[in-house]
């Protein structure tokens, strides 16, 4: 789980999987086009994405088409926020809210 944080942690990578989030089979020329990143800088970080298995990638013919793989940013959710449990802190969010405007 290390290299999934660490692979998340830069804006570049997470801007990545963003893209394939809206359009998911991409070519490495198709993730570059419109980033102000060279081709190798890409490359590069695809490689830390794929290590952390956020991107698997497939060859169609010629092409290598790169995928996002969410099962690990799912298991970050079931062990890291799962825990805190939403509903809880909504509540406890809405009790602070009606608290501090019947002290105002």
């Amino acid at each position: 789980m290390d290299e999934v944080f660490k692979a998340l942690a830069d804006a570049s990578r997470r801007s990545l999987l963003d893209r394939l989030h809206s359009r998911n089979g991409q070519t490495l020329n198709d993730l570059c086009e419109g980033l102000a990143m060279t081709r190798q800088a890409v490359t590069k970080h695809l490689a830390i994405l794929e290590a952390a298995n956020l991107v698997t990638t497939l060859r169609h013919g010629r092409e290598k088409l790169h995928y996002l793989n969410p099962v690990p940013i799912h298991q970050i959710g079931d062990r890291w926020i799962k825990k805190f449990e939403r509903g809880r802190l909504v509540a406890l969010s809405e009790l602070k809210r009606q608290l501090e405007k019947r002290d105002a």
